[in-house]
């Protein structure tokens, strides 16, 4: 089969491209910028576009397929030519389904947690050397690529983002995977600028219910009400899966499981964790690993990369980074740092950085998400709401949608538009019983998180 990529430098294009290589593709690609680590991971291949741009002379009658990135415009001069030449042209996830429709196709959906979920799932599966083709949105600890595809796996095991499949298809990515088993962690409102109200959005999901099988299974987070309305509304006759926070206990800064009489220690925290500890459980159960086989693996697991993710500690100070971005992951990010240590004041910093969370009218839902912080810092830099074509957001306006003009534990939310400033005052502050929690889809234009641990844990 020979594949062309339009748009390969793309987290999950270039590591689609680098899993058809290994299975013995011939793959070529496109684009007008690759950054690292895409850059270095299609050259150690032999994968690497010898020059950036767009090329239509690569475009010919011998290719079997074109895969569409979504970093693509539809004017792309490759997509033009591919249709011109009528040439079959997918998304990575309408391809990636069509490398795995004759396995059971596992989709993780929801606002937040698919990644760890996904990431807990797969962590079972290979201590238990059980064979899978996957497809996750992050790096994990153990794993070489973020795709994986061979001809023997009998499952696979998709992170189902809610985003759109590429330029010229406006569907849901994780409605193209067609589940046999689907699981919804939770729903928080994102993406405005594709699901311009809550409604919009929640219906993918209902869509995303609705198409598994009637053989099929729909696990839910039953804590989320928006997710058990979906749940009791699905009209096939699949069988449904509630799960909730299973009980556990926090030991001198551990928390442990509670099975019975036996206690599981974790190396993970959090009710949010925990939560998707438990959706992760049931959905390994579905595909016959058992709880026992499960706890046994999961004790090992650290978590997934950017997902409370220790960066560095001490006897007194702990510094850890996540991917929060959203307000209710946000809140439940901030409440299981605190809660697995309450002995110590929690400094948090989050950055705005999505289309949605730059967004004027989505700002207003942020409002209270940053409570339980004992001191709270937002950083936000104008040239990026100047590159996504947003209206301007001033700093009021950010410390009023967060505490609507209230203060947290007697200190007003602190706005920066410097992150160097962020990172100075940082620095000045005193650690001892504290610790540091930064929350970001970006990394605070640049900001070096191990060069900051040293400084701050010296």
């Amino acid at each position: 089969m020979k594949i062309h990529f339009i748009a390969i430098g793309g987290s999950a294009m270039h590591n689609l491209a680098i899993a058809l290589h290994k299975k013995g593709f011939q793959v070529t690609g496109s684009d007008d910028e690759i950054l690292e680590p895409s850059k270095s991971r299609l050259s150690d291949l032999g994968l690497l576009p010898q020059k950036a741009g767009w090329f239509p002379e690569k475009i010919n009658n011998r290719l079997d397929a074109i895969i569409l990135g979504m970093h693509a415009r539809v004017d792309n001069p490759e997509l033009v030519k591919a249709k011109e030449l009528g040439l079959k042209i997918y998304s990575y996830p309408e391809y990636f389904y069509e490398q795995t429709k004759e396995k059971t196709r596992v989709v993780i959906g929801g606002s937040h947690g698919k990644t760890t979920i996904t990431s807990m799932i797969l962590h079972v599966l290979r201590f238990h050397k059980i064979e899978c083709d996957y497809l996750v949105g992050a790096m994990l600890e153990g794993f070489n690529t973020m795709v994986n595809l061979s001809n023997s796996s009998k499952i696979a095991i998709i992170e189902g983002d809610e985003y759109l499949a590429s330029p010229i298809d406006r569907r849901p990515k994780f409605h193209l995977y067609k589940a046999d088993i689907g699981l919804i962690s939770g729903i928080a409102w994102d993406h405005i600028n594709v699901f311009p109200t809550f409604e919009e959005y929640i219906s993918q999901f209902r869509i995303f219910a609705n198409g598994i099988p009637s053989n099929g299974c729909l696990i839910f987070c039953a804590d989320d009400g928006e997710v058990k309305k979906i749940s009791e509304s699905v009209q096939n006759s699949s069988k449904k899966i509630p799960y909730s926070i299973p009980n556990s206990i926090v030991e001198t800064g551990l928390t442990c499981l509670l099975d019975g009489e036996k206690k599981i220690p974790l190396k993970i925290f959090g009710n949010h964790n925990l939560q998707n500890l438990e959706g992760a459980r049931l959905t390994c159960e579905q595909i016959g690993i058992s709880k026992e086989k499960f706890y046994e693996a999961i004790q090992t697991f650290t978590g997934a990369a950017k997902r409370l993710e220790l960066v560095r500690k001490n006897e007194t100070c702990s510094f850890y980074k996540d991917f929060a971005h959203s307000p209710s992951k946000l809140k439940a990010t901030i409440n299981a740092v605190k809660q697995q240590f309450p002995e110590r004041k929690l400094i948090a910093c989050m950055e705005l950085h999505t289309f949605s969370s730059l967004n004027q009218k989505f700002l207003s839902e942020y409002n209270g998400s940053m409570a339980s912080a004992d001191r709270a810092m937002v950083y936000f830099n104008p040239h990026t709401i100047e590159h996504k074509k947003l209206a301007p957001v001033t700093r009021t306006q950010v410390i009023e949608s967060f505490g609507t003009g209230t203060e947290i534990n007697s200190r007003v939310v602190e706005v920066y538009t410097d992150s160097q400033k962020l990172i100075s005052d940082l620095k000045k502050i005193q650690w001892q019983n504290t610790n540091l929690l930064m929350m970001s889809s970006g990394n605070f234009d640049g900001v070096d998180y191990n060069q900051l641990s040293e400084k701050i844990l010296k």
